[in-house]
């Protein structure tokens, strides 16, 4: 393994940084209001309000006119194609630079690698059918919802209450999701339903995906699910009464959707682990920075042992996820089975990220506790990032499933 960043990967992180610099600063700095106080983001329902909406909209189409918005996808559905390394450097070096949440740049400026723009659930869509949708998702005008999880189905996904029943050439769903991530927004969802009871019963499969509008007849969100400290979502709650879907818009092979969906979850826990890598590397810098003024007893706190000691154990922590991240890329891009190694490195990287910003935290002492660093954002952002895309305890689930199934290379 050769770990050199190549100069390509370099070339489009700088351009990135630039992007944001130019195009999305400018756009932070003349709605700042709007932006950094969610009395302003957020509607009462807790939705964003039409200006937010409309300025995310406008850096997605920037972005994507740029290449950036697509840059990630897969060729075969008209995308850069760049593999799990650029992905991992990319989102490492944008989230390093950025910080913590800001609205009109997380998943705006990249999209979610499986909520939003070229995501790999597509690839299992009918051509003809991709065709019809592909140049609004592409150009960021439209946007996407992935609908997985239920109110009782989150790790355990074979739990799922929504049916689907085959009706002629349509199928009818029934049922709901929770905890969707862009389904107050989205133009079109990709859902996932249960279609034969005995398979998914017996954990063999019975649950299939399905591609449609999301002003489809029966399709609504009626509610955001507000977390951790604010007043308002991008995650909602979908209902599904008698929603009538196209046979022709089925994802991939009926009764065959759980590894349709692992290909956009696979992806997304990749992007986060490198997510959380960017952001642990943005709060050391602070600590650093920080330690070096800051003066107690009349040195800078950067000369007591004990803040030294969570220094170093901030970039021991930092170090070993790189590592781990880095050869899980290595191994996605040279087409090696990485099921365990996903898991690995999205259980420990979100565990990382913890540790980092409450150790950072710790060294601004009652700064860290405001916000004026955004410290404080990032440890509420971090502690949230355990639980998405399969807790860390289903992660350690499928890590001994793995291990015990004979895969114990490393």
């Amino acid at each position: 393994m050769d770990f050199t960043v190549p100069s390509e990967y370099e070339a489009f992180g700088d351009a990135l940084i630039r992007f944001i610099e130019q195009e999305v600063v400018p756009l932070e700095k003349q709605h700042a209001t709007l932006l950094h106080n969610e009395r302003h983001t957020y509607s009462e329902d807790g939705r964003f309000v039409p200006a937010v909406n409309a300025l995310r909209k406008q850096v997605r189409l920037k972005s994507a006119e740029a290449g950036f918005y697509t840059a990630l996808g897969d060729e075969s559905l008209g995308g850069g194609g760049l593999g799990a390394q650029a992905q991992v450097y990319i989102q490492e070096r944008l989230n390093h630079h950025v910080g913590p949440t800001r609205h009109l740049v997380q998943t705006v400026v990249l999209p979610s690698p499986f909520t939003n723009g070229l995501t790999p659930v597509l690839k299992h869509l009918a051509p003809e059918v991709f065709a019809r949708y592909s140049e609004q998702i592409a150009s960021g005008e439209k946007t996407l919802c992935f609908g997985l999880s239920e109110p009782d189905a989150g790790s355990d996904v074979f739990g799922m209450r929504t049916r689907a029943v085959r009706d002629g050439d349509h199928w009818v769903l029934n049922g709901s999701k929770q905890w969707i991530t862009n389904a107050p927004y989205a133009d079109y969802a990709m859902l996932f339903a249960v279609t034969d009871e005995s398979l998914a019963r017996a954990g063999r499969g019975g649950i299939t995906g399905f591609f449609l509008a999301t002003d489809t007849p029966g399709f609504s969100v009626p509610s955001t699910i507000p977390t951790m400290g604010h007043l308002g979502a991008d995650i909602g709650i979908i209902s599904l009464d008698n929603v009538r879907v196209p046979h022709s818009q089925v994802l991939g092979e009926v009764d065959r959707g759980l590894a349709v969906a692992m290909d956009g979850v696979n992806a997304g826990r990749v992007g986060m682990a490198a997510a959380c890598l960017g952001l642990a590397r943005w709060a050391l810098d602070q600590a650093l920075e920080y330690a070096k003024v800051r003066k107690t007893f009349g040195q800078p706190i950067a000369e007591h042992q004990m803040v030294q000691a969570m220094l170093a154990e901030c970039a021991m922590d930092i170090y070993a996820s790189k590592a781990m991240i880095q050869h899980c890329a290595w191994l996605l891009d040279a087409g090696k089975p990485a099921t365990k190694e996903v898991s690995i490195i999205k259980a420990a990287a979100t565990e990382m990220l913890c540790r980092v910003m409450d150790r950072c935290m710790q060294v601004h002492g009652g700064m860290g506790l405001t916000n004026e660093l955004r410290l404080e954002e990032g440890f509420r952002y971090a502690r949230t990032m355990r639980i998405p895309d399969g807790t860390s305890e289903i992660q350690r689930r499928t890590i001994a499933k793995r291990l015990l199934a004979g895969d114990t290379a490393f």
